[in-house]
């Protein structure tokens, strides 16, 4: 097929025959809003009730869209494959096409939205570099989508915690189970197990970290919290997505695309941007989420409600105590969305060199409530923001946070050390 596109191509007056002569040719710049506008697509499909595995699609999909472009204008180490490719078909559709046939399989009712993005992308482009575009496209789509089958997310898991002070038990109001307990067994994306860089053990019951943790998340983390600012609560709110449409993947992936803009990428280098930050997150929020049903550490409403069992002189027990936020189904130790801030605001920072790049996010309000805007001088500021506002809700420990940071800078630095490096590496 590649061979009689080939010369149509030729015939058609629209290459020289020396185009297609080996990869030393120029690579072309390509549109790098191919790989934004489907990312937008991708945050209008995935669904909220996907969790800790949100980035999960975003990986797969950038992971395949980076392969695809990288097959055709090389440059790069590729991230998983590298398939036969004509130097001149077009980047750009074959990075739509794979984006296409990842997000249709893994969420099938968005093929009609799926099917007019890439018709539009379509318009335009020469046929035959199209045609040629659209099977490297394929090829990879395929390639990636049997690696990740049967990777273990897709295969819940049950867990019965001991009931023993300390020890993570189902949380108030309707969470009779634990979910996503499958962490520890399913495949990372770029990580050799997910407990490469497990986070080092949460401080014991009777310690006085322990008692710090518990004291201050009663104190600022309460429904009814008196020290709690009007700031800090839309800090939790926003971050948690309550009364706000954008959850935390929204939110880096929107991030990622204003400063590919602004820093004005190419097309390969935003690919590749767009994949270091998701499969950072996902490998990322394994880590954690995996290393909570290691240590079993209870949740903060638990932890107050019965601190008098925790034989620390230094807690306080109240019975009704409620956090501000609703309590996530699995334990406390450690925490997910630090550890999502932490791998994106590295990759970030590595990728470009320097933290020093103010950036802004935007969440919609709904139910009646405000668009909030929030601008920050770097990236390393939203992770820290992200952090916190958990313990601003009253569902995670400080050291739930710092615990997570550490493990999760080491995640994002293995991604990109590991893989898509430049060939002359």
């Amino acid at each position: 097929m590649f061979k009689q596109l080939t010369a149509a191509l030729c015939a058609a007056g629209a290459l020289a025959p020396a185009a297609f002569a080996g990869h030393d040719a120029p690579s072309s710049t390509g549109d790098r809003e191919v790989i934004v506008e489907w990312n937008n697509l991708m945050e209008m499909t995935v669904p909220n009730s996907a969790g800790p595995t949100l980035p999960r699609g975003y990986s797969m999909m950038h992971i395949a869209m980076f392969d695809s472009i990288n097959s055709i204008e090389g440059g790069y180490k590729s991230y998983r494959v590298k398939v036969p490719a004509w130097r001149h078909a077009s980047s750009e559709i074959a990075a739509a096409q794979a984006a296409h046939d990842v997000l249709v399989a893994l969420f099938p009712t968005a093929q009609a939205n799926a099917d007019a993005l890439l018709a539009t992308r379509l318009q335009g482009v020469n046929p035959i570099r199209a045609q040629l575009g659209a099977q490297v496209g394929r090829d990879v789509a395929k390639k990636i989508l049997d690696w990740r089958m049967n990777d273990g997310w897709e295969t819940p898991q049950s867990y019965t915690p001991p009931a023993l002070p300390g020890v993570w038990q189902p949380t108030p109001p309707n969470f009779p189970v634990a979910a996503f307990v499958q962490a520890g067994d399913s495949r990372p994306f770029a990580l050799p197990t997910p407990f490469y860089f497990i986070p080092r053990r949460p401080p014991s019951l009777n310690s006085q970290e322990y008692a710090d943790g518990v004291n201050e998340i009663m104190a600022i983390g309460g429904v009814n919290s008196t020290v709690r600012t009007a700031e800090q609560t839309v800090l939790a709110r926003t971050w948690a997505s309550v009364n706000y449409r954008q959850q935390w993947s929204a939110i880096w992936n929107n991030i990622t695309r204003n400063v590919a803009r602004s820093q004005n990428l190419g097309l390969i280098e935003t690919a590749r941007l767009f994949a270091l930050v998701n499969v950072s997150m996902m490998d990322g929020v394994q880590t954690a989420q995996a290393s909570k049903f290691v240590f079993q550490l209870w949740r903060p409403v638990h932890a107050i409600q019965r601190a008098d069992e925790d034989m620390n002189p230094a807690t306080t027990a109240d019975k009704t105590w409620m956090p501000l936020l609703t309590t996530p189904p699995y334990p406390s130790y450690a925490g997910n969305m630090a550890c999502i801030g932490s791998s994106a605001a590295t990759s970030l920072r590595l990728f470009f060199g320097t933290d020093e790049i103010p950036v802004s996010a935007t969440w919609t309000g709904i139910n009646g409530n405000a668009d909030v805007t929030v601008a920050y001088t770097g990236f390393w500021e939203i992770a820290q923001q992200q952090a916190v506002s958990r313990e601003y809700g009253g569902i995670h420990y400080h050291f739930d946070s710092t615990a997570s940071q550490e493990a999760c800078l080491k995640v994002a630095g293995y991604v990109f050390a590991n893989f898509m490096r430049p060939k002359r590496d």
